[in-house]
């Protein structure tokens, strides 16, 4: 199969994959538009196939051998099953009210965590990982512990379609919170704007490797937030208190892009320290650099 002729780039692009109503098409075609860039990519020979199938081995059943694989490839493999899920993942996501914000990128930052993350777990149930959700603001609004079939995708799906930003930002009790509920270690995965205050929000994330666990962050934010570029004299309307304050930005981008940069780093740093990934995704990139990450752990680990 070739994919010469395919712009795989546009399946990857915030603007036009916002433009899809379903979230199953959109999800499917973010993970198809970045299978068909990695082929083209350095990466060429990195595998990231889906593991429907794995290779027969002594002792398995000859009735589990699929012969349709065997007539094209000349090699036994077997159908994998539920009960042979390799990796058990939780997807969490912020939800707060200052999340559902845009201005220099097509989508908000609570649009693209959406749809990254239905990209995330549909391709971890399509491995036979079992995925669980997790959505968060100032508590935990939806818990759906981790499972791996096809039905669990479509209930996984549903509940991120649904999504509407609400309540106030309390990151780090949150994840606390929820690392509590995960009994058995995984890979979690915190998709975020992490705008709380960092000497809560690490010792949370910590926490979740205390309890053995592989963590990935992906901090979004609107590039106005990192680079402050605004040219007029403007409100600022605080999202989840509605406070308003009147400013003139360019007397003040030195100053908050110093406090941004030395907050980032803050982060990036406690993160790299404790074994934690970081990445910082500017909400006008395209999806492959969230979803790289989580494929290049995903084979430290297996």
């Amino acid at each position: 199969m070739t994919h010469k002729n395919i712009d795989y780039k546009k399946y990857l692009d915030t603007s036009i994959i916002s433009k899809i109503k379903n979230l199953e098409l959109r999800a499917r075609m973010v993970v198809e538009g970045f299978m068909i860039g990695l082929h083209k990519s350095p990466y060429h020979g990195f595998s990231v196939e889906f593991t429907e199938h794995r290779q027969y081995m002594q002792g398995d059943s000859l009735k589990d051998i699929d012969w349709k694989v065997y007539a094209k490839r000349e090699r036994f493999y077997v159908k994998q099953y539920e009960e042979e899920t390799n990796l058990i993942s939780h997807v969490i996501v912020d939800i707060s009210n200052s999340m559902d914000y845009k201005h220099s990128s097509s989508v908000t930052k609570l649009e693209y965590a959406i749809t990254l993350a239905a990209a995330l777990v549909y391709i971890m149930i399509n491995q036979q990982d079992a995925s669980g959700l997790v959505l968060f603001s100032d508590k935990i609004q939806s818990y759906l512990p981790p499972k791996s079939n096809q039905i669990y995708l479509k209930t996984l799906l549903a509940q991120l379609s649904q999504i509407k930003a609400k309540g106030l930002t309390n990151t780090g009790v949150c994840l606390r919170e929820i690392s509590e509920k995960i009994k058995k270690r995984g890979l979690v995965i915190i998709i975020s704007d992490l705008f709380d205050d960092p000497s809560k929000i690490i010792p949370a994330l910590k926490y979740f490797r205390y309890k053995k666990n592989e963590v990935i962050v992906l901090q979004l934010l609107d590039p106005m937030e990192i680079n402050f570029a605004f040219e007029k004299d403007s409100i600022f309307v605080d999202k989840e208190t509605g406070l308003e304050i009147n400013t003139q930005p360019r007397q003040i981008q030195k100053a908050y892009q110093t406090t941004i940069n030395n907050y980032l780093h803050n982060i990036k740093s406690e993160c790299l320290n404790h074994g934690i990934e970081y990445n910082l995704i500017d909400t006008s990139e395209p999806f492959d650099k969230a979803l790289m990450s989580y494929f290049f752990k995903r084979k430290k680990l297996y």
